[in-house]
């Protein structure tokens, strides 16, 4: 590591030294895409060394002034500002050479949140893309990407441009629970993640009662949120009975969509059911 460091620092001093180059031995294109092929041309006559010095990526070739230098698909495949140094023979020079991103998507770096969201939520589900090419390289011009949620209330499309590189949107959750298809899709690329849709919060909650000797038999009915969708078995629902001043309490998860419970029936007693901050219909006990 220290041997690299100190050849990078060597290169600069050269740099440093002499002016970078304008018609002289040493003739490079000042902007290529990555990974695309490319060549150096040099005058004069003698040998002389070659270096590419960039990020991550040092090419090095000794050389005849006077030949084109070729370079082959993939050589530089990095994006980022490199440093043509041309070192031997006399010819001691520098140019700049910028390699960018190819304009191309071949991979997609796609984050969705959150995994399970409550359903009907207005901006509920957020997406954020980073678009990258072939050789991993973060593709800076703007990129369309299409955004798209499909399950059983159908779908729903959002476009966007990528700015420096990425994309994000917020969408709505769909009025129906279950499992939805969260697509990211830039030109022929695509990639997708599983978005659960979950019930709401409880709504309209509603218990009736029948005798059984000395209890009372308490039921819900089937335990919906506000709009429409079953509520997950195991929410716990709260049956309370006071009577004299003295208070039971019985926590039932829901079952098949409902609640059910037994509690004594005390004449004149209040029974009253809640589920969270959802409260029910009350019954005393006795009334006609």
């Amino acid at each position: 590591m220290r041997t690299r460091v100190k050849f990078f620092l060597g290169l600069l001093c050269l740099a440093s030294t002499y002016a970078l180059a304008a018609g002289g031995a040493l003739q490079a294109p000042a902007r290529i895409e990555a990974g695309n092929p490319f060549s150096i041309a040099t005058t004069g006559s003698g040998k002389a060394v070659l270096y590419i010095v960039g990020p991550q990526q040092v090419l090095r070739r000794e050389i005849q002034l006077g030949d084109n230098v070729s370079f082959e698909h993939g050589d530089l495949h990095n994006a980022g500002l490199y440093l043509v140094v041309l070192a031997g023979s006399g010819a001691n020079e520098t140019a700049q050479l910028e390699v960018t991103a190819d304009h191309q998507a071949a991979k997609l770096s796609f984050l969705a949140n959150p995994s399970r969201a409550p359903v009907d939520q207005r901006d509920g589900i957020s997406g954020v893309v980073y678009v990258f090419d072939t050789f991993h390289n973060l593709i800076l011009q703007p990129t369309p990407v299409e955004f798209r949620i499909s399950g059983a209330a159908g779908t729903e499309t959002r476009n966007q441009s990528t700015r420096n590189g990425v994309a994000w949107v917020r969408m709505n959750s769909a009025p129906q629970s279950g499992a939805a298809q969260f697509i990211a899709a830039a030109g022929s690329v695509t990639e997708k993640r599983v978005i659960q849709q979950v019930p709401g919060d409880p709504c309209h909650l509603r218990m009736t009662a029948q005798s059984s000797g000395p209890h009372i038999i308490l039921q819900t009915e089937p335990v919906r949120d506000c709009s429409g969708n079953a509520v997950p078995d195991g929410t716990v629902v709260t049956f309370t009975e006071t009577y004299n001043g003295k208070q039971s309490t019985v926590d039932v998860p829901l079952k098949r969509d409902v609640a059910k419970t037994e509690l004594p029936a005390h004449e004149g007693a209040v029974i009253s059911v809640a589920t969270g901050v959802v409260m029910g219909n009350e019954i005393r006990l006795g009334e006609k």
